[in-house]
C-alpha cells in the first residue's frame, strides 16, 4: 500500500483545501477550509464564476452576509465529494468577540440548514482565543459542533476539552516554523525531525492528555510542512493535509506504523489540569511561541478576509 492508504488504517484523513475539484482523487472523509484557502480558490479561473454567481444572487445583502454565502457555497460543493464533514470558518476579525462569533456561527449553520445540510456534517471553525472557546462552549450546548483552530499551546487544548469542543486543530507546521526561525543557524533539521519535531511533540502531548483523562474532543493535527511530520503522527484521531502532501503520500510506499496510541496514553502518568480565564491568559502569555503564532495567524486570516471583501465589492 502507498503511505496514504497506510495512514488511513490508523487515522481519519481530512483534506485541507478550498479546491473541491481536487478532493476525489484522495478520498478523504472530511475537508477543512479557511479564509486564505477560499481566497486562493476564488482567484483561480475555474472557481471565479462560482464567486460571481454567488455575489450576483445576493447583491443587495451586506458584505459580511455575502461572504458567508460564499463560504457556505464552497462548503456545499465540498460536501458533494466528501462523505463526512466540512469545516467553515467564522471571520477572524471576530476572534475576541464572543457574541459576534456566536451570531456568525449560527448564521452559517442556518445557511447550511436551508440548503438541506444537517448540523452533523458541519464544523464551525473558530480561533482558540478565550472568547472563541467560550463561544464554542455555548454552541456545543446548542448542538452546533466546532473546530477550534489556530491552536498552538497546551493551555488552549485544555480549555477546549473543558468546554466540550468537538474537535481541535493544533498547528504542527507553524510551531515548527517558529522554533526553526528562533534557533537560526543553530537549528539541526535532522535532530528536530519526525517524533522530535516540536510541532509533532505538541500534538502528541495533547493527544496523550485527552486519552488519559477520557476527554472526547477529537485531535486533528494540521498545518504540515512535510510528510515526516504527518507520518510521525499516525494514529492521531484525524490529520488535515494539503493536496500537495496528500499527493506525496500517495506516491510513496515507505512503512507508516502507528505512532500515537490511546492505550499507551492511558497508562501514562499525566496530571489533570484546569484553567480559569486568568490562568489561561497567563499560561498563553508565558508561551512565547503560542502568543506569537496565534496573533500572527489571526492577523493573516483577517487580512485575507479583507481581500475577499474587496473582491466581492468589486463584483457588486
Amino acid at each position: 500500500m502507498n503511505q496514504l492508504d497506510q495512514l488511513k488504517q490508523h487515522t481519519v484523513v481530512v483534506a485541507d483545501t478550498g479546491n473541491f475539484r481536487q478532493l476525489a482523487q484522495f478520498a478523504p472523509r472530511d475537508a477543512t477550509t479557511n479564509p486564505s484557502l477560499i481566497l486562493k480558490a476564488v482567484q483561480q479561473p475555474e472557481y471565479a464564476p462560482l464567486l460571481a454567481e454567488t455575489v450576483a444572487a445576493h447583491a443587495g445583502r451586506a458584505p459580511d452576509e455575502i461572504v458567508d454565502e460564499v463560504l457556505v457555497r464552497f462548503g456545499l460543493e465540498i460536501l458533494k465529494v466528501v462523505p463526512g464533514r466540512v469545516s467553515t470558518e467564522v471571520d477572524a476579525r471576530l476572534s475576541f468577540d464572543r457574541a459576534a462569533t456566536l451570531a456568525r456561527a449560527r448564521r452559517i449553520i442556518d445557511l447550511y440548514a436551508r440548503a438541506g445540510v444537517g448540523r452533523e456534517r458541519v464544523l464551525i471553525k473558530i480561533a482558540a482565543t478565550w472568547e472563541g472557546i467560550a463561544a464554542a462552549r455555548e454552541l456545543e450546548r446548542e448542538g452546533i459542533h466546532c473546530n477550534l483552530t489556530l491552536l498552538f499551546s497546551f493551555c488552549q487544548a485544555v480549555a477546549c476539552g473543558d468546554a466540550g469542543v468537538r474537535l481541535i486543530s493544533p498547528f504542527v507546521g507553524r510551531i515548527y516554523d517558529w522554533y526553526k526561525k528562533t534557533a537560526g543557524a543553530a537549528w539541526d533539521e535532522a535532530a528536530q525531525a519526525g517524533p522530535a519535531d516540536p510541532g509533532v511533540q505538541s500534538v502528541r502531548r495533547i493527544y496523550d492528555y485527552y486519552k488519559k483523562h477520557g476527554i472526547v474532543t477529537e485531535v486533528m493535527g494540521a498545518s504540515f510542512r512535510n510528510v515526516g511530520q504527518i507520518v510521525a503522527l499516525a494514529g492521531c484521531d484525524l490529520l488535515t493535509i494539503s493536496p500537495e502532501l496528500l499527493a506525496a503520500l500517495q506516491t510513496a510506499d515507505a512503512p507508516v506504523p502507528r505512532r500515537l496510541d490511546p492505550a499507551a496514553a492511558q497508562a501514562a502518568d499525566i496530571a489533570l489540569v484546569q484553567y480559569d480565564e486568568a490562568g489561561f491568559r497567563w499560561a498563553l502569555n508565558e508561551d512565547a511561541m503560542a502568543t506569537d503564532k496565534l496573533a500572527e495567524g489571526i492577523r493573516a486570516f483577517a487580512a485575507d478576509a479583507v481581500k475577499l471583501d474587496r473582491m466581492i465589492e468589486g463584483l457588486r
